[in-house]
Order: C-alpha cells, then structure tokens, then sequence
C-alpha cells in the first residue's frame, strides 16, 4: 500500500470510526428516545457516507457498524440456538381472586415480598446476547429451551444497541419484538393494494416480518422491541427486577415503557386497572399485565414448576365482545377423519381485526349452545387470539336446530360417532380431504420438512393423481412435475432435492408425520429414543410402550392400533423400499439410567450443563429444572444454591462430578 493509499486509509477509518459514533448516538435517540436532533435527510446521508466507506474498505466494517440496521446478506436458513438460560412462559390469571391467591402462595414463602406490574407486549419474545458489550446473537424464544437464529434480521430493529453503553464481558437480555399499530395498518393497506393476503394483526406480523429469510424485507417492516429482562450477566451484580430494568436503560436499551414498584398485591391490582384503562390509547398492543416478585434473592427461593415461575404472574384482560349474525354453518374434514363446524358471521371487528369465522366444535357444543343457521350471537376472542361464540342471543325467524350431517361432506361414506367421544368422524380411509390434509401434516416443517410441498402443490399433485399416500412423495419425479401448473424445471427440481434431503430425518420426525392419533411431537420423540428403530417400535407390545415415562394408556393403545393395521404395515414397507432413515438419530449406550431423573445445579469443574445432560440422556435418563421428591440424583457444582438445599432437606442423592464419572464408566 503506498503512502497516499496508506494516508487514504488512515483518514477513512478514523472518518468510519467518527460515523459510527454520530449514527448509533442518533439513533438511539431516535428510536428509543424517541427525540429525534437531525433530519431523516441528514441521517441518510451520513449513513451513506459510512457505507461508501466499507464498500471500499472492507476491513473497517465492525459488528456494531449501523449499516447492518438496514439489512445484510443471510444465508436463509435460520439456525438452532439452545437457551444458556431457558425463557420460560408465565402462569395466567384471569380474575382478581387468581391473583391473590397468586400473592397468598408468595407470602407463605415470602411474606415481606415486593411486587414490579409492567404490560404485557402483544409480540414475538426473542433473546439478544452481548460480548464485550456488542451484539453478538439475537434469537427467537421456539420452546424455550431452543429458538432459531434470527440475527441479521434483529440487527434491522432501530431500538435494539448494536453497541451497550458499558463494556461488561456477557449479557444476555429478553425482550418482546412488535410492531406498532400505525406501521400495521400502513403494512395492510400496502398488501391490500398489491393484492397480498395481508396479516391478521400487529402480532402476526411482527413474527411474519422478523422471520423473513431476506432481512432486508424485515429492515422495511418498521419493527421495534421493548426489552423486560436480562436473562444472564458478567461484570455486574444485580438484587432486584427494577434495578435490573434501571440498569437496562443506563447500558441504551428500550424498556417496557413504564413499570411500577408495588408494596402489596392491592397496589399492584390498582396498577393493573390503570394499564386496563389507557390500553386502547396505547401505540402498541398488550395482552395482559404482569406481576414480578422483585427480589432476585426471593425468587430464588419460590423457584419454579416445570412450567413457570412461581414469582410471577400474567394477567389477561377481559376479551372484547361483540354482537354478529350466522349466516352459515360449513363443515371441514380435519386429517383424523374429524368433521368439524364451523360457523360463518357477518364479519365484525373484535380485539383488532375482523372476525367471519369461528368453530363450534361439534355436535354437543351446538346443541349446549342452541346455535343455528340465521341467529344473532355474542363473539369473543379468547385470550384475544381465537374468535369464539360466547352465546346466542336471539333465534333467526325461522331458524332450526342444526344437525350434523350423517355423511361425510367430502366423500359420501357414512359418519360414525365413537363411544366416548363428541367427535363425529368419516372412517374411509380414501377420503379425499383426509388424504389432503394427511399429506399437508406429513410435509409440514414440524415433521418431514419438505419444502415445496405446501398444501396449494400438494393439492395439485393430488388432483393430479401423482399422490395417493405419503410414499407416492417419494417415487415423484421431476419429468412428472415439470408440465404442471405454475411448475418449471428448477422448481420440480427444488422439490425432488427437498423429498429426498428429508429422508435423513430422525425417526422421531416420521413418527409425528404419520399421524397416529395422541402422538405429538415430545410422544413420538420419546419412542423413537426408547425403541431407536422403527422395526423395535412395530413390535412393541402395550405394556413395552407403557414402560415410557409421559405415555399414558390411551397413546400406547393408539400406537399398537396403528401398527396393527395392514395399511400401516404396507405404508412403512413401501417407505423402507424408498429409502427413509427408520432409526433414531440419537445415540443410546445403555440404558443404566433409564426412569431416573437428574437436576443439575453450580458449576461443574469440567462439563457444561448441556454436555451433563447430553451424557445422562445417552445412558437413558432425562434432566429436570427443578428439585421435587421425584429427583433422583443432584448433580452439584460450584456455587449450588437453593436447589442443593432443597435436595438435602428432601433426603436425595447428591452427587458430584467424580461421583458421575464413575457412574458413567
């Protein structure tokens, strides 16, 4: 490099070190501030300026560069990221009484307990971790246990600091992405004038916007983020939740936008009243409230269930309601061979966005409810998601009892209602809806993950004749695809490559697509782990499917039905024949720890808690959160808190990491 180059340079990284500075400070003043001190023009333009720069020198772009606000490369594919610290839900109240009772069960621990209510954000809850205090990896919440990747899109997010105000060496943070009610009608009138299907409210299309696989489309969404707890830190010591949240807006992030200190339940219940009042002038839309305990020293102690906190509660607000007409009654026919009824409404605008349809579930809900064709009802959503009919509030002029058809609406056969059982259900195994919907569960993203087989070219394959069960997927060709509607070469070639990439899946993938009646995703993973091949599974008995901890009476009776079946048995020949994986992926050594349960506390001296629980998995056993008379063992660390006291006042084993190693031997 000679010297006016090396000068050239010099003078442009100081210049791009100068322009960082200028644009990360104005726009947190503008997007979390909300106090905007320069034009849009002028930010533009300094913004441009900074890009040029990197355009030329490429070794000057850094991680916290604002030019990633406005949308990088990303390779589409968003990546697993496991939780170091889960992001667990909350309990919800709907009344008054559930929250002091909520309060009575604190006090009985606690009983100098301090309460924090802030809302409730109606978004996407994502976690964005730090090093060194720059944005290092952002990602959704998925379980809680284990979120997608959505970095480069959250880099888009104005209010989120690619840089915090203070070095520290780790934090992780949670937050709640949204998009704000003038941007959603603006983003809908958009897609109603490109002819689009437009999102049903702002929360959709927060989680539509962020999850887009082009982060410069998120980049146009407008999204923004308020964040409401830090999940982990390095460098500082913390005692309580407001503290936290002080903190949180000392470093430059956006918080929930207001958060009140409680001394008693009733303060916190008048706090929640207030937020209930101004909830429809607010800018953005909120489900609920929340009540915290403060102290993190207190919530130590509460602890948690398997599945919230015991230091919190959320508290959701009364759905809105609203009088409708039916003007009809339509049935669908769900893959299990279910008739379902749905009833049509004169649309109406509930809880921000209109509602014309809404399911009756079946014959005694309509009956309970003496609703028909012609009657004006009340509609609600529950939990201000799920259009529901709360009453009937008068009969149509001449309307009459509604009763559900005695054939099947898609294929003719005659229904049947089992003993036992509300639903009315189409036994033909040929009927074409069932055969639809069947392969459109079989495809979908939580079983094989077939991309290109949505349910419009799963229909046209059907309509076709191409497919008739699922292991016709796998004998299509890309010659038969090609001449099809809306198909070319490169698209029958995207789903050939797509049909066979998913026959690598893991059996627990397959077992969920086939849609045995009670077997869901964690039921499916569960046989696959304990029988580890799919021939294990066919010929096992009742009370071997008994054996798994989480099976119940009625799922091991369906996957003995299933696989009793001779279309079963020809179904998963014919699969083989075409090569799918019928193993679990999942290493097992031996089963020396099946039906114990493990709880790991502290810090051990030399696996991390996801390698601890790895090897206990691969020798048969599963891992708990917390310590309860089912624990069988506590693996303890440095720095064991209330769980290691907890195991030693119930009576159980604790063990250290020696002690596991020569169990594991």
């Amino acid at each position: 490099m000679g010297s006016v180059t090396m000068a050239d340079f010099e003078n442009s990284k100081k210049r791009a070190e100068e322009l960082r500075d200028i644009l990360n400070y104005h726009s947190h003043k503008y997007y979390v501030e909300d106090s905007p001190e320069i034009e849009d023009f002028e930010y533009d333009r300094l913004m441009r300026e900074l890009s040029d720069i990197e355009d030329k020198y490429p070794e000057l772009v850094t991680p916290d560069s604002p030019t990633r606000r406005v949308g990088g490369n990303a390779d589409g594919q968003f990546e697993p990221v496991e939780h170091s610290v889960q992001m667990a839900s909350l309990q919800d109240a709907f009344s008054f009484d559930e929250l002091y009772a909520f309060d009575k069960r604190v006090r009985e621990v606690v009983s100098d307990a301090v309460y924090v209510v802030e809302p409730k954000i109606d978004g996407l809850s994502v976690s964005v971790e730090y090093e060194n205090g720059v944005f290092f990896r952002g990602s959704t919440r998925g379980d809680g246990i284990v979120g997608e990747n959505v970095s480069a899109n959250l880099c888009t997010v104005g209010s989120i600091p690619l840089k915090i105000k203070e070095n520290l060496p780790s934090i992780e943070v949670r937050g709640e992405v949204y998009m704000p009610r003038d941007v959603f009608v603006k983003l809908v009138e958009q897609q109603e004038n490109n002819e689009e299907k437009p999102f049903k409210n702002p929360r959709n299309a927060a989680a539509g916007s962020l999850r887009q696989k082009n982060p410069k489309i998120t980049a146009t969404r407008k999204l923004d983020i308020f964040v409401f707890n830090i999940q982990r830190v390095e460098g500082k010591e913390l005692t309580g939740h407001k503290q936290s949240l002080d903190y949180l807006k000392e470093l430059g992030f956006k918080t929930v936008p207001f958060y009140t200190l409680c001394k008693n339940i009733d303060e916190a219940i008048a706090e929640i009243n207030r937020i209930g009042e101004i909830r429809g002038t607010l800018p953005f839309d909120i489900d609920g409230a929340v009540i915290k305990v403060d102290n993190f020293a207190h919530r130590e102690v509460l602890g948690s269930t398997s599945k919230f906190p015991k230091w919190a509660v959320a508290f959701k607000y009364p759905p809105e309601e609203k009088q409708t007409k039916v003007i009809d009654i339509e049935i669908n026919v769900g893959r299990t061979g279910v008739l379902t009824p749905t009833a049509v409404f004169e649309p109406v605008l509930v809880a921000g966005s209109t509602v014309s349809r809404a399911t009756l579930h079946n014959q005694d809900f309509i009956a309970e409810k003496d609703i028909r064709i012609g009657d004006t009802v009340i509609i609600r959503k529950a939990g201000d998601i799920i259009p529901e009919v709360l009453n009937v509030v008068s009969h149509g002029e001449s309307a009459e009892p509604y009763t559900m058809p005695g054939i099947c609406p898609s294929c003719g056969a005659k229904v049947v209602r089992e003993e036992g059982e509300a639903a009315v259900r189409c036994l033909n195994t040929e009927c074409p809806a069932q055969l639809l919907r069947n392969l459109i569960h079989f495809c979908s993203r939580d079983a094989m993950d077939i991309e290109g087989l949505g349910e419009s070219n799963l229909e046209l394959f059907v309509n076709e004749g191409l497919i008739r069960t699922p292991a016709d997927i796998y004998s299509v060709k890309e010659e038969q695809i090609i001449p099809l509607e809306r198909m070319a070469e490169q698209s029958a070639k995207n789903i050939v490559e797509a049909v066979n990439k998913s026959k690598e899946n893991d059996l627990s993938r397959l077992l969920f697509a086939l849609g045995i009646r009670h077997v869901g995703q964690k039921a499916a993973k569960l046989l696959s782990e304990r029988f580890g091949t799919m021939s294990a599974i066919m010929d096992a008995s009742f009370d071997d499917i008994m054996t798994i901890d989480g099976f119940g009476k009625i799922m091991a009776e369906s996957v003995v039905e299933y696989f009793n079946m001779p279309q079963t048995k020809e179904l998963i020949d014919r699969l083989m024949a075409a090569g799918l994986n019928m193993k679990s992926l999942k290493e097992v050594k031996d089963m020396r720890f099946a039906g114990k349960t493990f709880v790991l506390t502290g810090t051990l001296p030399t696996y991390s808690r996801k390698e601890a629980a790895d090897i206990i998995e691969s020798f048969g056993g599963k891992t708990a959160s917390s310590v309860s008379k089912k624990t069988d063992y506590v693996l303890a660390g440095e720095e064991a808190g209330s769980k290691l006291k907890k195991a030693t006042d119930l009576g159980i084993t604790v063990i250290s990491e020696d002690d596991f190693n020569e169990m594991i031997k």
